[in-house]
């Protein structure tokens, strides 16, 4: 048979799992169920050579460099990375991976980067189960079998019983209700919807237009129009923006006559709750998941998490939630971690940048992390991989003195070029070009201490920057 190239969707916001998980670094790039981002998870996964090709990722262009990172990191090497200028849901994206399919008999498998699977030679099992109805012109989703009347997930019926064999499919179903969540479980024949879904190229592409011809219409121009960028494929925005914002399920899934389902437990989980995760942790003699710099008294069945060294203590607590980061604080009763969402919508509400980014900002060259700010000046550390290097710049309003903590820095300051090794420094006045480099094959730590009337990240000009960036 065929290999199968996997098609990585990582166009997630993740809002249900802040503060860790927030728009610019959602919840795919996070270790939140074991050591390895979820991302990076995702990608080991389909690294089967005997089953897979390399991957196809679709992202959002704000976390490009997030996506190259985490996948040079754990040595996979994508076929493309293809930007969402804006996010339009499952179905473009869908859209866009038929149309860049190498064949039209080519077989892809969609699979979210933010789900937990536990046991990844049941998920391989399957998909080689699923494979033979791909091939034979069916399109087949990958139902989980319910251990519970579960609200938080969609369903499929399927017309047959039994797992890892490809059964058709009745129906899909939204969320439901409590009460119809365990009608489904009473009944039996229903499957939670995991969003993977495996077809031939030209089956899906042939759906699509029958069911959605504008959606295609729209993502071809949007391909069609596409710009290279280093490693990336920029997708034209105005096209791109103009497909219809609908998931696969409701675009072609429910419409659709080829339709199979394929029945497996294997971990699996969409983590799309703290309560979720809790769900899916390794938890104490107490039914605790306990997790950083935690000290607890009299807690039972919660999750408590520090993710920054602090210290977090807890007591005469159960059934809660507490998720503490460098910058804020999260605590609700663990069945109701699904309204952390409402949260997220008032602090968007009130333009707090905790909605939106952490206080470590990640950049194609590494990052950097505010610690301290005042009138007139802001200490910065700065984080640079091995053989990275800044633009080339200048500031109007801005001095920098950089202290060197570990590693060696190459600067150039005009023409000049010299090496400032640790516990060594570099004065940089207002108005002086510059450039700072990681010449080594370490991390380069730094302090980056700013004075002056201004200091914002648009005090920038830029001279020559080997991302592309303006």
């Amino acid at each position: 048979m065929p290999l199968i190239q996997p098609v990585i969707l990582s166009g997630g916001s993740g809002h249900r799992l802040w503060p860790m998980s927030r728009a610019l670094h959602p919840k795919q790039f996070l270790p939140l169920a074991t050591e390895r981002p979820m991302l990076a998870e995702t990608a080991l996964r389909l690294a089967k050579p005997q089953l897979f090709s390399p991957p196809l990722l679709i992202a959002n262009v704000e976390h490009r460099f997030v996506v190259a990172e985490q996948l040079r990191k754990v040595q996979i090497a994508p076929t493309a990375i293809v930007l969402e200028p804006i996010g339009r849901n499952t179905a473009a994206a869908v859209a866009i991976a038929v149309l860049q399919a190498p064949q039209p008999e080519t077989l892809l498998l969609i699979a979210p980067s933010d789900a937990v699977v536990r046991d990844d030679a049941v998920f391989h099992h399957a998909v080689a189960v699923g494979r033979d109805s791909a091939a034979a012109g069916r399109i087949v989703t990958f139902g989980i079998t319910p251990t519970h009347a579960e609200t938080a997930y969609g369903y499929i019926k399927m017309a047959g019983e039994g797992e890892l064999i490809a059964h058709p499919v009745e129906r899909f179903v939204e969320k439901p209700d409590a009460e119809r969540a365990a009608s489904y479980l009473a009944e039996g024949g229903y499957v939670w919807n995991s969003g993977m879904f495996l077809f031939r190229a030209d089956v899906m592409r042939a759906e699509l237009e029958r069911f959605q011809p504008e959606l295609m219409e729209k993502a071809a121009a949007a391909l069609a129009a596409a710009a290279s960028d280093l490693d990336f494929i920029r997708l034209d925005e105005a096209a791109f923006g103009a497909c219809p914002d609908l998931p696969i399920d409701v675009a072609v899934m429910e419409k659709t006559t080829l339709g199979s389902v394929v029945p497996v437990s294997m971990g699996w989980s969409d983590v799309g709750s703290w309560g979720a995760l809790w769900d899916v942790s390794p938890r104490d003699q107490n039914g605790n998941v306990l997790l950083g710099d935690v000290i607890v008294q009299n807690v039972s069945n919660s999750y408590v998490r520090s993710t920054d060294g602090r210290l977090v203590a807890a007591t005469g607590i159960e059934d809660m939630i507490v998720v503490a980061t460098d910058d804020a604080v999260f605590l609700c009763p663990r069945e109701r971690s699904q309204d952390v969402r409402l949260l997220v919508q008032e602090l968007k509400a009130r333009k707090r940048r905790e909605a939106v980014q952490h206080t470590v900002i990640y950049r194609p060259w590494g990052s950097y992390q505010t610690v301290d700010e005042g009138e007139r000046f802001q200490v910065k550390r700065l984080i640079v991989k091995p053989g990275a290097k800044l633009s080339s710049q200048m500031h109007h309003h801005r001095a920098e003195h950089w202290i060197v903590v570990r590693g060696t820095a190459k600067v150039t300051r005009n023409d000049a070029e010299s090496l400032v090794f640790e516990n060594e420094s570099i004065y940089l006045p207002i108005g002086t070009k510059h450039r700072l480099e990681n010449p080594g094959k370490i991390d380069l730590h730094l302090i980056e201490v700013q004075s002056g009337a201004y200091l914002g990240e648009d005090d920038i000009v830029r001279f020559e920057d080997v991302y592309g960036r303006g």
